[in-house]
């Protein structure tokens, strides 16, 4: 499948269904129609605004929508995105609250680049904005990417991370999420050996895979059996000559939107039924509970063969970072040279993506580190999204994130044992 081809197959397909929902939209909206009323116009109507809809956001990069944050002076502050850094495959953002104080907590989201974009932790920055300033990872989608650009692996993800880090200084706090939780860890372990004093002063972990053995799930039994060749045959596209990443191989973001989708087919289908259902009756919104969701979750974007590939070979496959066997750019990270970046641990009881146990085993390759300065929080009943973004982020597990923040905050060698436990 490793032809611009297939790529462009699949982008005619998604244009044509996006189209054919205008269409139907359009032409059930004349006035004509209206002197018989038909309800199958209705849901014809209806039909075309969900299916134009969905397919358009399918090549679109949400907006932030992050407008003004509410302060305790009863002021609500604009709140304006800055680039901190600039790079090819990923920048550095921040979202600075004009005409407020600067918070004291200084945090670095390091987002996933897993198929949807940074903006999946909308919700994660928001809860945070009222009381730190926030940085975020922002990657770029690969077919924009042109191939002059060079490769971007797993390797070049951590070495982003590391000079994210090293732009923040020292009083950094990273919260890394998913599935970049094992490279933040290597980038700080990496980091503690070249330049010591531009580690963070915490770091915490939300269920990432650390070790994917640790306790198996549908993720980590398919990267275990399925063969590289395998993957590099079925996932692996070039792009098409839409894009200016034209030739680029990526694992592409609508056949991981489908991946996405047949793993709860049932439940989108129903989704949308219904939808197209509310539509016909007009109680659907612009900003429902279907499409806020929706919009997001449909937005996806490429990924270079060589960061997906070498995610699965060397993250799922060879444990690299679980057997302590990780290589950056010619260097064996060693992380037992975290001697003193607080460490915390978070895991949701039923995450069926990064079960609980597959992040935990980043403390035990922390032997360099006191056990004080080591943290753990197991959140019951709580899902995968749910710890970084949902109810159980909201109410539980940011406040503890926060005080574990402000337990190391002062000066390194220093902490408050009863804020990281």
């Amino acid at each position: 499948m490793k032809y611009m081809m297939t790529y462009d197959m699949m982008e005619t397909a998604r244009n044509t269904n996006e189209w054919l929902g205008a269409t139907a939209r359009a032409m059930a909206s004349y006035p004509a129609f209206s002197m018989w009323p038909n309800p199958g116009m209705a849901m014809l109507k209806a039909w075309g605004e969900v299916t134009e809809r969905s397919f358009a956001r399918m090549v679109a990069k949400p907006d932030w929508g992050i407008s003004a944050v509410p302060d305790m002076d009863g002021k609500d502050h604009v709140v304006s995105i800055r680039k901190v850094v600039e790079k090819p495959f990923g920048d550095l953002i921040h979202f600075r609250c004009i005409g407020r104080h600067e918070r004291p907590r200084k945090v670095l989201l390091v987002a996933p680049m897993s198929g949807h974009y940074a903006t999946l932790l909308r919700k994660t920055v928001i809860s945070l904005l009222p009381d730190c300033e926030v940085y975020i990872t922002d990657w770029h989608n690969a077919r924009d990417i042109p191939v002059s650009a060079g490769k971007f692996d797993i390797e070049d993800y951590t070495l982003y991370v590391m000079d994210f880090m090293r732009e923040l200084g020292p009083d950094t706090h990273v919260i890394a999420v998913c599935q970049p939780v094992p490279l933040t860890l290597a980038a700080t372990a990496y980091l503690a050996e070249l330049h010591p004093e531009a580690q963070p002063r915490s770091l915490t972990l939300i269920g990432g895979p650390v070790d994917p053995e640790a306790n198996h799930t549908e993720v980590t039994d398919f990267g275990r059996t399925v063969t590289m060749g395998q993957l590099e045959q079925s996932m692996i596209q070039r792009v098409g000559f839409k894009y200016d990443g034209v030739g680029r191989k990526v694992y592409p973001g609508l056949l991981q939107l489908a991946s996405f989708i047949s793993m709860n087919a049932e439940t989108h289908s129903r989704a949308f039924t219904n939808q197209i259902i509310k539509a016909a009756k007009g109680e659907a919104g612009d900003h429902d509970k279907h499409n806020t969701f929706y919009d997001e979750y449909l937005a996806v974007m490429d990924m270079t063969a060589e960061f997906y590939l070498s995610t699965v070979e060397r993250i799922f496959k060879a444990r690299e970072i679980a057997r302590n066997d990780f290589v950056v750019d010619g260097h064996k990270v060693d992380f037992g040279a975290i001697t003193d970046v607080a460490v915390k641990i978070v895991e949701g009881e039923e995450d069926d993506i990064s079960a609980p146990g597959q992040c935990l085993a980043a403390l035990d390759l922390l032997t360099g580190l006191p056990d004080e300065k080591k943290a753990s929080h197991l959140e019951p009943g709580a899902g995968h999204y749910g710890i970084f973004a949902g109810k159980s982020w909201r109410n539980n597990i940011r406040p503890l994130v926060l005080d574990f923040i402000d337990a190391n905050s002062g000066p390194r060698g220093k902490v408050r044992l009863s804020a990281v436990t």
